[in-house]
C-alpha cells in the first residue's frame, strides 16, 4: 500500500480530512466533528508506517498475529499499533484496523437532554 492509497483509505470516512502539524514527514487523518486523530503516516527505519488506535487486548493479538504490527511509534504503547504498510500485512486488515481505530476515535453522539415528564407539570 502506498502513502496516497492509504490517505485516500482514511478520506473515504465520512468526516475525516488529512493535516500536517508536523510538518510534511508525517500526515494526520482527523475527524472533523472533534479533531481526534485516528491516522498518523510516516516512514520509519525506511518503512511507510501509519499508527492507529486499538483497543488494548485486540492491539497485543495483532501485534501476535502479523509480524507487521508493533506496539505505537511515539504513541502510548497499549493503545496504538504501528503497521508496517510496504510489507506482507494483507489490505483487508489494513481496512479493518483502519476502521477500528475511526470508529474508536470518533465524536460521541451527544444524547438529547431528558426532561422530566413529571415536573413539567408540577
Amino acid at each position: 500500500m502506498t502513502k496516497d492509497e492509504i490517505i485516500e483509505y482514511c478520506l473515504s470516512y465520512l468526516g475525516s480530512y488529512e493535516d500536517h502539524p508536523f510538518g510534511e514527514d508525517w500526515t494526520v487523518m482527523r475527524h472533523k466533528g472533534n479533531k481526534k486523530i485516528f491516522a498518523l503516516i510516516f516512514h520509519h527505519d525506511g518503512h511507510l508506517c501509519v499508527n492507529l488506535k486499538c483497543e488494548p487486548s485486540r492491539a497485543d493479538f495483532l501485534r501476535s498475529l502479523f509480524k507487521e504490527v508493533t506496539p505505537g511509534y511515539h504513541m502510548n504503547k497499549e493503545h496504538w499499533n504501528t503497521l508496517i504498510l510496504d510489507g506482507e500485512l494483507p489490505e483487508q486488515e489494513i481496512h479493518e484496523m483502519v476502521n477500528h481505530s475511526f470508529e474508536l476515535t470518533r465524536p460521541k453522539i451527544k444524547k438529547r437532554k431528558q426532561v422530566n415528564s413529571n415536573s413539567a407539570h408540577q
